[in-house]
This record gives structure tokens, sequence and C-alpha cells, in this order.
């Protein structure tokens, strides 16, 4: 692979204006279909297949405004007044007749009907129906249904509106959520000392997510995509975008540094450093791929979106990124002197990098002279005292490091999961306002009501009397509070009997109701003749939590036996992909635990600016474990090649460790933290869903890189020894040879000569 490369970087850096041609008109033509066939994001969850989906299915043929999505419509009489007196009557009826002839409206229940007017007399709730899901709403329709609120204001009344046709809206990047790319923009700065090589992996990466997300929302005209999947996206593009280029041009501005010729440069950097991004690329792919699995189609288009937004993150990283260094020429080289320099003096063996404690595995012959004394010992000092420290007591740092991480995961212990509802919007929007004051007025259950399909087995009025026995069958469940009266279709048999359980619709008594009725269900069509179902928004969102949570442990094994295996690829070595697998499982159970104690603990709830806590957004493990394995392989790879290349070229294994840590510690160190704030910023978004993913992942790659690839890895492997590279020797002819690190570019017959730095200068201009 590294050969292969090596010459698709030649070949980008000699053809560099045809390059950045093609990549100007992939991204031109991007933009251009979303203009032309536009988009629209779709946020309805839905589960084919499942009891819930499939009753909803067959209700939308009979009861086309139960089975659409609805608002409610709150009134509220001011203190001493109620809701009945004859200025409120006719505030609320002139309300709800200009909400009838609203754009979309099927039917309007008035809150007579429904039987929804508060005891005190005070609140009265109305809902109104549309015969098309969410998603099918027309841009402006929710705005057009409360401006029908005006007559019941007027007449003294607070109304708000809400209900399940709200939800997570698009995600809009605010100037926090940018704050991240201006961080980056620092670290890059501070890691190179150089505005024109801190901005080229910006660049680079602005023109991956630009062709990525106008891709993306050009496709989503004629494919369900969720503004979830279009954030998700976003994150991972920008992240990953900037880490690979980071990668590359580190390798190649340290090449430079060393008296390479520029286009030689480009292909061995794209050919080493290349080859690491590529691997890494295809695992976080691989892994979001695997999304498919669990069978939920929003959750599909999800790991599909941010599958193929780190896929061009991959490609502009070995393709645009050495065009743009035969642009740039030797100007990307680091100054003489400068810090850069003396770190690829160090990088070249030219100077020593550890001053005069040196740490061998057999006896190593003195220093001699000053050289342990130049700047350039000092360039990587702080990576290699670190790793000192952390391999000078190995197995004490593995112990503690291990039960520190172990603490973090006891809280996943308590994980819940459902997915969000308008409890979980923002304080101050209309739907979070409509949502509390159902609560407080009629009670949780109120804002997740089921929706029963009785199927009775003979239509006409026998029917209905079956349908009005199921009504009267379930009334008897504990945990229900109220039952509707049946809707009845006489030609079909088929009648919607609307539940109100206690409960909330993420509370653990509203799905111990739908498994009763469930459960029952057998039992009721013997006593009344008609077959039950449960669906509605409250029982799909069930279902896809139950699904999801099946779906873990068998996605955890793959996604586990996926790392063994690349890692076995990669390192031919046995005890690596273990120790790496060990060290993933470590990092997402830490992750798991942190996010339970802020987001359904409370824990930090109120600095973060959390809502409401709560049950975790369903799909935010599974994501979590598809997205930090690439990322955690990321660092694995490029951490230990930087040891292994060592271990090759010296065969001292402990020194091998320091070494290549103190090597790969800085970029690993900018990778990480990038990373960390291109996700943290994303942690101010208010959406309910966006923000315990870009927690999640914030703090996971903080956990991963700093606590489990910095600190677990060097140590382990320093208390292994020898061991840690050892692979059977039939195990050894078997596996395939991928070159990682690039080892066949090193030959003497590949190697050109190199120039001074002065004369590379020359010749560019």
């Amino acid at each position: 692979m590294a050969t292969w490369l090596y010459r698709l970087g030649l070949g980008a850096y000699r053809h560099r204006r045809l390059v950045l041609a093609a990549w100007l008109a992939v991204l031109t033509g991007a933009v251009c279909a979303l203009l032309v066939v536009g988009g629209k994001l779709d946020n309805e969850f839905t589960i084919p297949g499942s009891e819930s989906q499939t009753a909803q299915d067959t209700m939308a043929k009979d009861f086309p405004a139960a089975a659409g999505t609805s608002a409610q419509i709150v009134f509220t009489a001011p203190e001493g007044a109620k809701v009945s007196d004859p200025g409120a009557t006719q505030g609320i009826q002139r309300t709800l007749a200009a909400a009838q002839d609203a754009p979309q409206v099927a039917v309007v229940i008035p809150p007579d009907k429904a039987g929804t007017v508060t005891p005190d007399g005070r609140t009265a709730l109305a809902q109104v129906n549309y015969d098309v899901s969410r998603s099918d709403l027309d841009d402006g329709t929710l705005d057009s249904l409360e401006e029908t609120t005006k007559a019941a204001e007027e007449a003294g009344l607070d109304v708000s509106v809400g209900g399940q046709a709200y939800g997570n809206g698009v995600l809009t990047p605010s100037v926090l959520e940018l704050l991240g790319v201006v961080v980056a923009l620092a670290v890059l700065a501070l890691t190179f000392g150089s505005l024109l090589a801190a901005g080229m992996p910006l660049l680079t990466a602005f023109v991956g997510i630009g062709t990525g997300l106008a891709g993306l929302l050009a496709l989503s005209s004629g494919v369900t995509v969720s503004s979830t999947a279009l954030s998700l996206a976003l994150m991972l593009g920008l992240a990953v975008g900037i880490d690979y280029a980071l990668f590359v041009l580190s390798r190649h501005r340290t090449q430079l540094a060393q008296g390479m010729e520029p286009r030689e440069s480009a292909g061995r950097a794209v050919g080493t450093a290349g080859s690491a991004v590529v691997f890494a690329g295809t695992t976080v792919v691989i892994a979001l791929v695997g999304l498919v699995v669990v069978r939920i189609p929003f959750l599909t288009v999800m790991g599909l979106s941010a599958a193929a937004a780190v896929l061009i993150a991959v490609l502009v990283a070995v393709t645009l990124l050495p065009a743009l260094f035969g642009l740039a020429g030797a100007r990307l080289a680091p100054r003489p002197g400068s810090r850069a320099a003396r770190r690829a003096a160090v990088a070249s063996g030219e100077v020593p990098a550890g001053g005069t404690e040196k740490a061998t595995d057999e006896p190593t012959e003195e220093p001699t002279g000053e050289a342990t004394e130049e700047p350039a010992a000092k360039a990587s000092v702080m990576g290699q005292r670190w790793a000192r420290l952390v391999t000078r007591r190995p197995l004490l740092v593995v112990v503690g490091t291990v039960a520190a991480l172990v603490t973090l995961a006891l809280p996943a212990a308590d994980l819940r999961l459902a997915l969000p509802d308008n409890g979980t919007a923002a304080h101050g929007t209309s739907q979070r306002e409509t949502y509390d004051t159902v609560d407080e007025a009629f009670g949780p259950g109120f804002n997740g009501p089921l929706l029963v399909l009785a199927e009775a087995d003979t239509p006409g009025q026998a029917g209905q009397q079956q349908a009005a026995a199921v009504a009267g069958r379930l009334q008897e469940l504990p945990g229900v509070v109220k039952v509707g009266q049946p809707q009845y279709a006489p030609e079909s048999g088929r009648a919607v009997i609307q539940v109100v359980p206690e409960g909330g619709p993420q509370d653990e008594s509203t799905q111990d109701l739908v498994d009763a009725i469930r459960g029952d269900a057998a039992v009721i069509e013997r006593e009344t003749g008609a077959a039950v179902s449960v669906t509605g928004t409250t029982a799909i969102g069930i279902d896809v939590s139950d699904r999801l949570s099946a779906s873990l442990l068998p996605f955890a094994a793959v996604v586990v036996g996926l790392c063994l295996i690349l890692l076995l690829l990669v390192f031919r070595s046995l005890v690596v992909p273990v120790k790496a697998t060990i060290g993933f499982l470590l990092s997402v159970g830490a992750s798991f635990g942190a996010v339970v104690a802020v987001f359904q603990w409370g824990w930090l709830a109120d600095a973060l600016d959390v809502a409401r806590t709560g049950p975790v957004v369903s799909f935010l493990p599974i994501v979590l474990m598809a997205v930090l394995f690439g990322l955690a392989m990321d660092y694995e790879v490029f951490l230990v090649s930087s040891m292994r290349e060592e271990w090759v070229r010296t065969g001292r294994a402990r020194d091998a460790v320091i070494d290549g840590a103190g090597q790969a510690s800085r970029v690993v160190t900018a990778a990480a933290l990038i990373m960390f704030f291109v996700f943290a910023s994303f942690v101010t978004t208010e959406d309910a869903i966006v923000k315990p993913i870009a927690f999640s992942l914030a703090f996971g790659v903080l956990v991963d890189a700093f606590v489990v690839r910095m600190t677990l890895v060097p140590a382990i492997l320093a208390m292994v020894g020898r061991g840690a590279w050892w692979l059977p020797r039939g195990l050894d002819r078997l596996l395939p040879d991928l070159d990682i690190e690039g080892a066949r570019l090193h030959k003497p017959a590949r190697t050109e000569p190199a120039r001074p730095l002065t004369e590379i200068n020359a010749g560019s201009g």
C-alpha cells in the first residue's frame, strides 16, 4: 500500500493544477446539485418490521389523521379566571376554527370533545391532527398554526403550541460551535510555527466537508436524511479532515527539514503517513458502515453519511494535500534553527533526543561529544519525559490507569436509553413550554399517549362492540390514566383507541405499560374477538430503543473482532492488538460513564446547559462505539507505528517505546486537542441529540488519546518488552504485509540524493 500511495502522492504533486481543478469541479458540482434539486431533512424515527411500525402503516389506511403527526394547543386562563368564561370560550373557538383552516390540518379535536380541561377550569388542551408525517409538513405549516392563536391571546389567554409535530430542527453552526475551528487553527499554528502550514489542514478540511455536506443535502431530496446525520457528518468530517492533513503535513515538513526535495518528500509523506491515514480512515468507515446491520433506516443513513464524510477526508489527504504541497514548494520547510527544524534533526537521528539518560534493554555505548546538550535534545523532551515516567514503574501505571478508567465507567451500569421528546427541547421554545404546561396541568402521560389498533374479526356494528370491549379492557390495566373513545372504521372493522399512561414518553412505567398490553394481547383477543397492537410515536420510540439495546453487544463484538484483526495485520504482533482492544473498551466504558453522570444523573448539567436530565439518546452508545473505534485506531497506529519503526531500527524494546512515543507525541497531542475542541464546540448546541453525542465524543477522544494511548500503551509495551513484537512464524507467513510504516520506501533504490535546503529554496522560486 505504501508504494502505491507514494506514486499517488508524486502524481498529485506533479499534476497539481489538474488535481486542484478536479477537486474544485467536484465541490462545484455538489453545490450545483444542491441548488438544482434542493433537499429536505427528515427527523422521523421509523423501524420497519416492528409491531408498532406495522400497526402504524396499517392504521394509515383507515385513519390517516391518527397515523399522521399531531400538534397541541394549550390555553391557560389568568389567575382567578376559567377557560369556560364567555370571552375565553369565544377566543378558543375562533382559534380552533382558524386552526381547522390552517395548511395541511386534517382535524382539530377541541378540549370539550377530548375531555382535556383541568378540574380547576384554568387550562384546556386541543389536539390538531395532520394526515402526513412530521417530515412531510411543508415549510411554514407550523408557523401558520401558531398564527391562529391570536384570537385566544386577545381574549386574555396564555397560549402555547407544541406536540409531536415539533422536533429537533436543523443544526445551524453558531459562533460558539465555530470556535472549535479557531482553536484548531491556534493548535496548528503552535504545532507548525507557520501560518502557511497551519492554514493548509483547515483549507483541505473545508473542501472535504463542503463537498460532503453539499452532496448529502442534495441526496436528501430523494433519500431520508436526518439533521442528526448532517451534524455527525459535519463534526466527523471537520475533525478527521484536519487531523489526517496534520499527520501527512507533519511528516512532509520533517522530511523537508532533513533536506529532502519537495517532490520526493510529498510522495514519501503520502506513502508513510498517508498509509496510516488510509488505514485509520478505513477503520472508521468500516465501523460506521457496520451500523447498517442494526436495520434501522435513520441509523443506517447516519452511519453512511458519516462514513462518506470520513472517506472524503481520506481522499483529500492523499490527493489534494500533496497537490497543495506542489504549489507551496519548499516554503513549507521549517526555517533553519527553528524548533521544527531541531525536531526534524532529532527524528533523523542526527541529534539524540533524550539527553544523557537513556534506558535500554542491553548495554549501549555512552554518547560522546556535546550532542546531548543541543537544543534539539529539548525539542521532544516532554514526550520522552512522559514516556520515561510511565515506563519507569509500568505495572503501577497499568494498575492505576485501569482502576481510574473502571471507576469512570461505573455509572454506565445505570445506563437507560430512550429517544428524546419535547421535554428535552431548549427552555423558552414553544414546544418546551407546551410540554411543561401539559405535564403540570394534565400529567406527563398526555405528552406521549399510546395508540392501540384493534382489528375486529367482524366488521360493522359487531366490530364496533368488540372495539368498545377492547377499550374497557385497556382501562383495567395498571398505569392507565385515560382511555379515549374508539375511532371505528365499519368497512374494515379496525378501530384506533388512545391510551394515556401515567408516565411520560421516556418513563419506565410507560414502557412497562406497552409490554403489559402486548403481553395481554392474546387474552384480550380471546375475550373480545379483536386483535390488538400498540403503536404511535411513543411506542415506536420504545421499539427503536429496544432494537438498539439488543444490537449493542453484537455490534460491540463485531467492532472488537475487527480491531483485533486489523491491528494484527498492521503490526504483526499478538500483544499490540489485544492491548489496543482492551484500551478501546476502557475508553468506551469511561465515556458511557461520563454521559450517564452528566445527562442522566445531572452532574455538571447546569454548566453544560442540559435542558433536562433523563435517559440517554438511544442510539448514542452504538454511534459512540463506531466513531470512537476509528478515532482510537488513529492514535494507536500513529503512536505504535513510530515505536515499531524504532524497534525495527534499533532492536531495543524499551528504547523503542520511549523514543517512538517522544517522536509521535507532539503530532498525536495536537491531533487529539484539535478533535477534542471540534467536538466540544458542538456541546454548546441546544439540540438534545447532538449535545450528548458531541460530549461523549469529546470526552472519549480526550481519555483515549491521553490516558489510554499515551499512558497505558507505553506502560504495557515496556512491561512486555520484546514480547510486544512477537508473532508466531506460521502466522507471520500467512499474514499479508501491509507495510503501513512504508519500510519499502526507505530502500536505497527509491531514495533520491538530498540537496541542501538552501538549494531547494533557490530552485523552488
